[in-house]
């Protein structure tokens, strides 16, 4: 597998691919805006250049980005639907200027009536988005969720029902997360538990789809469908599953990108050295291979 990092875009999106250098990772994920606002400067064309030609010149591969997390694609309030579906066709926009795989999404909270009826109108809202950029090649990429409160996507056959909505569009694929998986009641830890989980995947969903995992530990125990990361190995995870996933020939070459929480004051204003926080857990992920990658 390609172990890699989520990685901050502060100071430009280029510097994302710098903090990725130095913490040497082969995948990368970003945000490319603030995830926390719904409107965003303009790509500077200088930046997106600088950015496209260190992915080339670094080989870090896949680059994807994370939606911002205002965005849900399930509500049912009118002015709110309108600003996430304008919301998300920016995050594509924005990957497709970067060449970014795809934008990884939450599929979105259930705000009125069944899961069933949210899981049409996330389909719907994607089917528009895509529709409105028919020339583009950036895909969107569903994460499996914890499960807190009404968010859909907790259950793989939510994932199949979007993309059975949507015709089986080539462009959309599965971001399947490690704490999510566990949280949201699929045992990874066991051995039975393990091979069953991705069976079940590959039944329902088809392991065709999937294109990113996100590592991350958890601090909660199976089946509690809350969403909190630990640091590897840390967590009611522990080291097995992600030795086991790592080794894993089905998996062999899709990206592993930690989401753990990064260390406090690390940087200064103007400066790129490598986050404590980040180093510890890339390095865990990396001793757990069983023979080391030699690209």
């Amino acid at each position: 597998m390609r172990i890699g990092a989520h990685m901050s875009v502060a100071g430009g999106v280029a510097n994302a691919v710098e903090r990725a250098v130095v913490h040497g990772c082969e995948a990368l994920q970003i945000f490319s805006k603030n995830a926390n606002q719904w409107c965003a400067n303009p790509l500077d064309p200088e930046e997106v250049g600088r950015f496209r030609r260190r992915v080339e010149e670094t080989g870090i591969t896949p680059v994807v980005s994370h939606a911002s997390y205002l965005i849900n694609l399930a509500t049912t309030a009118p002015a709110l639907r309108e600003q996430s579906i304008a919301a998300f066709i920016d995050e594509l926009d924005r990957a497709e200027a970067l060449g970014l795989l795809g934008v990884v999404i939450h599929p979105g909270t259930c705000t009125a009536g069944t899961e069933e009826d949210a899981l049409r109108l996330i389909a719907d809202a994607i089917r528009h988005s895509l529709a409105a950029r028919p020339g583009q090649q950036t895909m969107v990429l569903l994460e499996h969720t914890a499960g807190q409160g009404r968010t859909l996507g907790y259950r793989f056959e939510h994932l199949a029902a979007i993309i059975n909505h949507l015709d089986g569009s080539a462009r959309v694929g599965v971001c399947l997360d490690t704490c999510h998986l566990i949280a949201s009641g699929y045992d990874i830890v066991s051995d039975a538990g393990y091979e069953d989980a991705f069976r079940q995947f590959d039944q329902i969903v088809g392991r065709d789809r999937l294109k990113v995992f996100h590592g991350n530990d958890s601090k909660k125990p199976c089946g509690s469908r809350v969403d909190r990361h630990e640091h590897i190995g840390q967590g009611c995870l522990g080291l097995k599953p992600f030795r086991r996933l790592i080794n894993d020939p089905r998996f062999a070459d899709l990206p592993l990108l930690i989401e753990t929480e990064k260390s406090i004051g690390a940087e200064r204003p103007g400066t790129i050295v490598e986050d404590p926080f980040d180093a510890k857990n890339l390095t865990v992920l990396r001793s757990l291979r069983a023979t080391p990658r030699s690209a």
